[in-house]
């Protein structure tokens, strides 16, 4: 009888992460002027352009839950949110301790009719609208630029 040798190091199920939390993001978007669409990048804490996001919200359905971190980092006043998010993608969190914690972000679209000049987060970040491809380009998480791109 011949000895099994152990599977390789870096198989799919050893590569496999559970995400221990979930985030709601809104990917605010408009026609633009050129015919196709923008969508609203907002800085990070790092200074990185992210999609408005945060935690869900007791008493508040996902895309309400999107909706109001879309006002509070991006000053959106008026969106139409779709009932289903548009997909969901894995990032990290780092933590105050500097460990990173997997999350598994759900997606929602967020057609915007108006925006305000002031907003809660308005001195912690900037805002942007950029065509979806630039915006594809800028993000460093994998599965937001593939919902970026196929958007």
């Amino acid at each position: 009888m011949t000895a099994l040798s152990p599977p390789p190091a870096d198989t799919a199920a050893d590569s496999f992460i559970v995400p221990r939390r979930r985030q709601l993001a809104a990917l605010c978007w408009r026609d633009s002027a050129g015919g196709g669409r923008e969508v609203l990048m907002v800085t990070s804490s790092s200074g990185r352009w992210i999609l408005p996001k945060g935690w869900p919200m007791s008493g508040k359905s996902d895309g309400d839950a999107a909706m109001t971190e879309a006002w509070e980092e991006a000053g959106v006043i008026r969106g139409k949110v779709a009932p289903r998010p548009l997909g969901q993608f894995i990032g990290a969190k780092l933590t105050r301790e500097g460990d990173e914690v997997p999350l598994a972000t759900r997606v929602y679209a967020i057609r915007v009719s108006e925006t305000a000049d002031d907003w809660p987060e308005k001195a912690r970040r900037h805002r942007r609208w950029l065509p979806l491809s630039e915006a594809a380009e800028l993000v460093t998480e994998d599965g937001l630029r593939d919902i970026l791109r196929t958007f």
